[in-house]
């Protein structure tokens, strides 16, 4: 097996990938705040094309910026698409009608997807026994959550859980299709891939949503929606895609075992949200899932 397959993450990217977990655990707060009052489409719009201007407005002055940017346009073009418009607008519909906690913990199986379409995309991150245990914890924790729903047995519909869980495989992909960007600034990545969705979303949210029929949401919607685009987006994907560059796939996508907590304790002390005996145990699963993915918790020091 190759050196790349087995590359650990040193301190610094370690405290990356915690902050990146905090700034992810919050999208889903802010999204459940804001999907209530803007249509999923219009939201997702929002969220990346003014996340896209910021990195614009911020970088755009850089030696060769948009030279690197218009070279590898259609490369951007997919990630933005498997990156940002397929997963954020699956996300913001599932949570019209699911709490941000119970999305978050879907979207936590994203490791898994990412480590099965590394095994047969890639050539440098195979599977192993602790990668193959860890999927199929994580895969039982997602059945345990859907299942009840699945069985008219729980308050959430299916198709939400199932839509939250596709913006998760969609994740997936997008992991693996972003070692290709290795050796491309983070900035630039992250700039490109956002003005990429917003090019791909402002025709369909023109089109199915109508925004301009829509009335002017209250501030804290507004709020929410700047933090979405700014912080949880912009900066984030800059910070994503840094430990990306230096980790890998599975380790960066790794994230997503922060998120739930966070973003269960923010719908919890400003939602009133609460989470489930059923939720807590497949969380349990996939958390055990995750760090049984090719033993991630080695710190090089």
């Amino acid at each position: 097996m190759s050196q790349t397959a087995n590359r650990s993450m040193d301190l610094a990217t370690w405290g990356l990938l915690v902050l990146l977990g905090f700034i992810w655990g919050g999208s889903f707060f802010f999204g459940r705040v804001a999907v209530q009052h803007v249509p999923p489409m219009t939201l997702v719009l929002f969220r990346v094309g003014l996340a896209a201007i910021a990195l614009h407005v911020a970088f755009g002055r850089l030696p060769g910026f948009y030279r690197t940017l218009s070279s590898r346009w259609r490369e951007l073009l997919v990630m933005g698409l498997i990156n940002n418009a397929i997963p954020f607008t699956l996300i913001f519909v599932g949570q019209t009608q699911i709490g941000s906690g119970l999305a978050s913990i879907l979207n936590a199986t994203t490791p898994v997807w990412a480590v099965l379409v590394a095994q047969v995309l890639t050539t440098d991150e195979k599977i192993t026994a602790a990668k193959l245990i860890g999927c199929g914890l994580g895969l039982a924790g997602m059945v345990l959550l859907i299942g009840p729903s699945a069985l008219g047995l729980a308050d959430s519909p299916l198709w939400a859980m199932l839509a939250v869980v596709g913006a998760a495989v969609s994740y997936g992909f997008a992991a693996t299709f972003g070692k290709r960007f290795k050796g491309v600034s983070p900035r630039i990545t992250a700039t490109g891939q956002l003005t990429a969705s917003s090019l791909i979303m402002l025709p369909l949210a023109l089109i199915v949503d109508q925004p301009w029929t829509l009335t002017m949401p209250p501030m804290n919607v507004v709020a929410a929606i700047l933090a979405l685009a700014l912080v949880s987006t912009a900066f984030a994907y800059i910070v994503f895609f840094r430990i990306l560059s230096v980790a890998g796939a599975t380790s960066a996508s790794l994230v997503t075992l922060l998120v739930p907590p966070a973003a269960i304790l923010l719908g919890v002390l400003f939602l009133g949200e609460t989470l489930s005996l059923t939720e807590a145990l497949g969380l349990g699963l996939i958390a055990l899932g995750l760090l049984s993915l090719d033993n991630r918790l080695a710190i090089k020091r």
